[in-house]
Formats: C-alpha cells, sequence, structure tokens
C-alpha cells in the first residue's frame, strides 16, 4: 500500500533538453597497445567540441563496453555535469547496434553525431547547422571537407545542376594541404596521396549565399533527428566495416550529404600524434621505411593480422 503522495507530483516545472544533441560514440576496450592512447584522445575530442561551438548543446555518450578505467571516467564527466545524457552497455553492440539507440533515443531535434577520436575546431556546429537549415531536402552535414567516393554523393550532383539558384563548380576546392592531413591521419603516406590528389576533384555549391562541399560520411555528421530515423534499425552483423550502409541509404533515398568548405574537425585516430605534429613526418618516413614495405607483404601482413585478431578474441570477444 502507498503511503503518502510522491513528491515529484508538485513540481511544476521539468527540464527541455536542448535542440541540438551533440552524440559521441565510444568503445575503449582497454588501455594498451592500440588503445594505449585512446583516453587521452576521447578528452581532447570532447575538449575541442565543448569550446566555441557556436551553438548549444545537449552531450550524449553512448559507451560500447569499455573497461572500468574508461566507465569511471564517464560517470565522473556525468556527475560533474559535462554530460548530459550517458549510457553504459556492458557489451560491444557494434556500431549499427549503438546506432539504433543513439539516433532513435537522443531528445534533440538536431543531432551531431561523432566517433570519439574527432578533433573539433571553433563554430564547428554552427557552420554545419548553417548547411542544414539552407539547403533543402538534407541529409547529412559533415563538419570537414575531403574526398568521398563519388557514389555515395550522386543524388547531391543531380539536384545541384537543376536546382534555381544555385552554382555548381568543379575543380581543386580542397586545398592539398587540407587533403593530404586527413589522409595521412588514415595511415596513408604522403607520396601515394600526390597521385590520388592529382587524379581527382571536387564538387563546390554555392546555395543562397551558403557554400559546400558535396559529400559527407559516417564519422561525423550532423542531421535532423526525423531524417536518421528513416533509416532505422542498422542490422550490422560486424562491430566495424559495414557503417557506409547510412551515406548509401541517403544517396539512396535523394537525400544531399554535404560539408562544409573548410577544415572544422580532423580525424585523431588512436594516438596524439596530431597534434605532437607527428602526422606528415611518419607519412613521410613511410614511403621509404624497409620495415614497412616489409610488413606490407601479403602473407607475412595477413599471418600477424590473423595472430593479433586471435590474440584479441581471446580476451574480449
Amino acid at each position: 500500500m502507498r503511503k503518502g503522495q510522491n513528491p515529484a507530483k508538485f513540481v511544476k516545472d521539468v527540464a527541455k533538453p536542448q535542440r541540438i544533441t551533440v552524440a559521441l560514440l565510444n568503445y575503449i576496450p582497454f588501455l594498451s597497445g592500440f588503445y594505449a592512447e585512446t583516453l587521452n584522445v576521447l578528452k581532447v575530442s570532447l575538449d575541442s567540441m565543448r569550446k566555441d561551438a557556436g551553438l548549444p548543446f545537449d552531450l550524449m555518450i553512448f559507451d560500447n563496453g569499455s573497461c572500468a578505467e574508461v566507465r569511471e571516467f564517464l560517470v565522473n564527466e556525468k556527475e560533474a555535469g559535462r554530460i548530459q545524457y550517458l549510457i553504459l552497455s556492458e557489451k560491444n553492440m557494434g556500431k549499427g547496434g549503438a546506432w539504433n539507440v543513439i539516433l532513435a533515443g537522443a531528445p534533440g531535434e538536431i543531432i551531431a553525431y561523432t566517433d570519439a577520436d574527432v578533433l573539433f575546431s571553433p563554430n564547428w556546429l554552427s557552420r554545419s547547422v548553417e548547411i542544414l537549415e539552407t539547403f533543402p531536402n538534407v541529409g547529412m552535414v559533415t563538419a570537414r571537407p575531403f574526398r568521398t567516393p563519388p557514389e555515395f554523393y550522386e543524388s547531391t550532383l543531380k539536384w545541384a545542376r537543376y536546382a534555381e539558384n544555385t552554382v555548381l563548380d568543379e575543380g581543386q576546392f580542397i586545398a592539398w594541404e587540407t587533403f593530404l592531413e586527413f589522409n595521412l591521419s588514415l595511415g596513408q603516406t604522403e607520396e601515394e596521396n600526390k597521385k590520388v590528389y592529382a587524379e581527382t576533384k571536387d564538387w563546390r555549391i554555392q546555395y543562397k549565399n551558403v557554400t559546400a562541399i558535396a559529400g559527407a560520411s559516417h564519422w561525423q555528421f550532423t542531421s535532423y533527428k526525423s531524417t536518421l530515423q528513416q533509416f532505422l534499425p542498422f542490422d550490422m552483423d560486424k562491430p566495424m566495416g559495414q557503417v557506409r550502409q547510412l551515406d548509401k541509404r541517403m544517396n539512396d533515398a535523394g537525400l544531399l550529404r554535404l560539408m562544409v568548405s573548410d577544415p572544422l574537425a580532423m580525424n585523431m585516430s588512436n594516438t596524439l600524434g596530431y597534434l605532437r605534429g607527428e602526422l606528415k613526418a611518419e607519412g613521410r618516413r613511410q614511403k621509404t621505411s624497409f620495415k614497412k614495405r616489409v610488413l606490407e607483404v601479403g602473407f607475412i601482413k595477413k599471418v600477424l593480422l590473423a595472430i593479433y585478431n586471435k590474440i584479441f578474441s581471446w580476451y574480449y570477444s
């Protein structure tokens, strides 16, 4: 039998969420090997995200089964008021499973999604939302220009070619330094990127005095929640490697996929080497590194990766 009245009945006002939810997906299973610096990478990402975003937002973090040290850090951040919504998954649900929760459950009208290794520059959010709200029928906006597979922005170009008050230009609109910076963070070399840069182009779209580059990506994007819900649920049978489903589905649906015209987000990957200035030097070293060439030999690479994957599965599957 109930005793007395629930005090919550007398509360007249409840907190309302911000219009924008920044949603970050995190996975750090241990703090050694590949993941040795990733907690520090996460901290830098959070600090940069909050600094001069240009618009207010609530922060939601979905942790995909990280180790105890990482969970403790996130709980402390939540208790300190720096995270508004924190979800701690017992197990790694993969990116698709996490997206099903994040993209359905984020309370904001607009969701700015990010992986946990992104370094943001001032006004990254306001510039993304400007494009989202200016262009029609936008699926997603990424806060950095880089060259993405053309087959994923065919619908964007089709719209731009025939839309009124729109200027579409083809050319080298992404500076070489900006292009190289991002690709080096993916483990590529400077030498191999020279040929790619020379042989590919960018598509710049100007609409209502706002400039965007054709393309976007699943690692960081801003979108309307109502748009993202059209593509749920994601049924991915691997934790990684199938995330381009979202890119393809949006293009197939005729939605625009756009990027800001200057770099306001950067992939740090699993180290702080970018901040230490190591990225370009490493990219140049790789083209003459004997060890790198040996490790890239087909059967050697296959055997070593198989051993790595087996050890990983013993501990974390």
